[in-house]
């Protein structure tokens, strides 16, 4: 048995796009669409594991998906938690976990899909301004 990938359903491919891609930082690896099925498939990954992927899935007819249908979350290491997380903010996104523990953090997609992201390695020193950062909402 071998993962190939995790899909997400997403209301708005410009703005996933550019919350995965610019933001977070996967990139697109592979895409497909279906004008008969009227769904456009786009496959990311983080660089260098090409093999761990996300299918976003966009359904040209609008739908409501409230809250990512249930979904748990999709898991990523970082490098640095602390300059990853800031780099989210500057982009705009809420941080609903902060890293307080240097270790573990929470934002959202614009489609409500839970990221949490997790210090590759030991967790790194606890420090401010995380330290003093409330929970935002949920994660």
């Amino acid at each position: 048995m071998k993962y190939l990938h995790t899909m997400v359903r997403v209301s708005d491919i410009d703005r996933s796009l550019d919350f995965y891609c610019n933001k977070l930082g996967l990139k697109e690896v592979n895409r497909y669409e279906s004008k008969e099925g009227r769904f456009t498939l786009v496959f990311l990954s983080a660089p260098g594991n090409e093999a761990a992927q996300v299918e976003l899935t966009y359904n040209w007819d609008a739908e409501d998906y409230e809250e990512g249908r249930n979904f748990g979350h999709l898991a990523y290491a970082v490098s640095d938690i602390y300059s990853t997380c800031q780099q989210l903010m500057d982009g705009g996104v809420v941080i609903n976990r902060p890293p307080r523990d240097g270790r573990m953090a929470f934002v959202r997609s614009p489609d409500n899909i839970s990221i949490e992201l997790l210090q590759d390695g030991d967790p790194l020193p606890a420090e401010e301004p995380w330290i003093s950062m409330e929970n935002i909402g949920k994660w």
